[in-house]
């Protein structure tokens, strides 16, 4: 087989790597600043996702087959509010927001629906899951076997991080150390049954999403990794197991260097602190992360102005060595994406992919004299949060102390004051607006979704082995209450189509509800 040359528009041949005179650090080589693969994406390309998700499971599953047929690698689920904090869609908690940010998702019913006819087994699935993602994985697994898929085949990620609810985003149910034990039971579980399954997927997103700085997003989420290492370390795991199942999920702002210079400095110092922990295996050491586009950079003035904040960010995401790509739709500040939105958020990764030549080498900002220094002081600054966060007990300490909270806070305050008083130029926000913004076609979710989910449900309740169900939530009470690993009785639960809110319940009735 000839090896394929990459090669200008001009002729002339493209190097896999250059390198400066003073070089020492390679692709694919500790401490990976210059990308976990030695050839990135020369050998493979990055995933491309698109996060979609909502109103039902039968409209949900249109919209999945759609991207899929559109060229989608992956799909990444977005569930509805109170499908992330453990209620049915028939609780009075539920009214008003049963699918309007995301799919509702009851029982194992709606998971068959969701995923009819595709194959768990020849895709890889994202959940966007954190406080009720044991029920979801077990949701997805229970199909997984009813599909004749071997479970220890299917590969994707639940994102799991409980802790970044706290300090940033609200979702959370239990308090944090149940949560954190739920987490390690999760770790435990895949580690030998679902070996391909990325357990966890350590969020800077939301942090970002909720106003801190690109320094802030990777100190907070580096920090929340090392509980989440600390936690699985004390439970007896291997970390050169279990770390290779640990992802990551970034955020892509508008500041094109210092977001290229952020991935880099992330994967150095998560090398550098899974080395400190213990972890001898180089795959352990890796830090491979997810990229979402800023929702938050998203403006609803000149929406169309969106696509090009999506394609800076998407390109700084890749040129920052992503393995993985969601690139947001246009209108998305105004509703959940429409298929045609979805549809140009797709073709703007494959354009990077495929005609800008920018995947051709590796580490392409790599020896730039300003992305250096800026990888360099990036790291800096964050090291000094995870120092400051460590002398206070660790993120645990720091969030029940309302640390991290205070701090992106403070930036968030700190950015919109900037655009208040101009120092920062929000295009048609701040200057150059219009008068005639066209506002395009927007998707709406119904509310009347509920009342079919609730008819659903009562279907089911009527259908299924409620003696079997009342038996699988005692086990798992009982379990919940000792100690035991929680997630094989789970997923007994679901496959006798026990509810999401009937488990998270469960859990409530042991571990209590935690309140700010």
């Amino acid at each position: 087989m000839t090896e394929r040359k990459f090669i200008t528009d001009s002729e002339i041949e493209i190097k896999e790597i250059y390198t400066g005179e003073n070089s020492n650090e390679m692709p694919g080589e500790f401490p990976y600043t210059r990308g976990v693969q030695k050839d990135m994406y020369r050998g493979r390309l990055w995933t491309m996702r698109q996060y979609a998700g909502f109103s039902t499971a039968e409209e949900s599953n249109k919209r999945y087959k759609y991207l899929l047929a559109n060229g989608t690698m992956g799909l990444s689920v977005a569930f509805d509010l109170p499908t992330q904090i453990g209620y049915d869609s028939d609780h009075a908690m539920s009214e008003g927001e049963v699918g309007k940010v995301g799919v509702a998702i009851d029982s194992l019913k709606d998971i068959e629906t969701l995923f009819d006819g595709i194959e768990l087994e020849k895709i890889t699935t994202s959940m966007t899951i954190n406080a009720t993602a044991s029920t979801l994985l077990a949701f997805y697994i229970a199909l997984a076997k009813k599909q004749g898929a071997d479970i220890k085949k299917i590969s994707g990620t639940i994102q799991n991080d409980i802790l970044k609810e706290y300090a940033a985003r609200g979702t959370y149910i239990y308090p944090p150390k149940p949560s954190m034990r739920i987490i390690t039971d999760i770790f435990e579980y895949c580690s030998k049954e679902v070996p391909k399954w990325n357990t966890i997927s350590i969020s800077g997103y939301h942090i970002r999403e909720a106003g801190s700085t690109a320094v802030q997003e990777i100190a907070f989420t580096l920090s929340n990794a090392k509980s989440y290492l600390k936690a699985a370390l004390d439970k007896g795991l291997d970390i050169d197991v279990f770390g290779q199942r640990l992802s990551f999920f970034f955020n892509a702002h508008n500041n094109f260097f210092e977001e290229i210079a952020k991935y880099r400095a992330a994967r150095r110092m998560w090398a550098k602190m899974a080395k400190d922990m213990g972890a001898k295996n180089p795959k352990a050491m890796m830090l491979r992360f997810h990229t979402q586009t800023g929702g938050a950079t998203l403006q609803a003035q000149q929406p169309e102005n969106n696509i090009m904040r999506v394609t800076l960010q998407a390109m700084a995401a890749v040129m920052g060595g992503t393995q993985s790509l969601h690139t947001n739709g246009f209108d998305e500040a105004l509703s959940l994406p429409t298929e045609a939105a979805a549809r140009t958020a797709l073709r703007t990764q494959q354009i990077i992919a495929y005609e800008s030549g920018v995947v051709d080498t590796v580490d392409p900002m790599g020896g730039s004299y300003f992305v250096e220094a800026l990888t360099d002081q990036i790291e800096a600054a964050a090291w000094a949060y995870i120092e400051k966060i460590d002398a206070m007990g660790g993120s645990v300490a720091a969030i029940e102390q309302g640390y991290m909270q205070r701090e992106i806070a403070d930036a968030s305050y700190k950015y919109q004051m900037a655009i208040e008083r101009e120092d920062k130029i929000i295009v048609g926000v701040n200057k150059f607006g219009s008068s005639k913004d066209i506002m395009p076609p927007l998707l709406r979710v119904d509310d009347s979704i509920r009342i079919g989910q609730m008819e659903k449900l009562k279907q089911l309740r009527a259908d299924r082995n409620n003696e079997l169900v009342r038996t699988g939530l005692s086990q798992i009470k009982q379990a919940a209450t000792d100690g035991a690993n929680v997630m094989p009785l789970i997923i007994d639960a679901v496959e006798n189509y026990a509810t999401l809110g009937e488990i998270a319940d469960t859990f409530r009735d042991v571990f209590g509800e935690y309140r700010a």
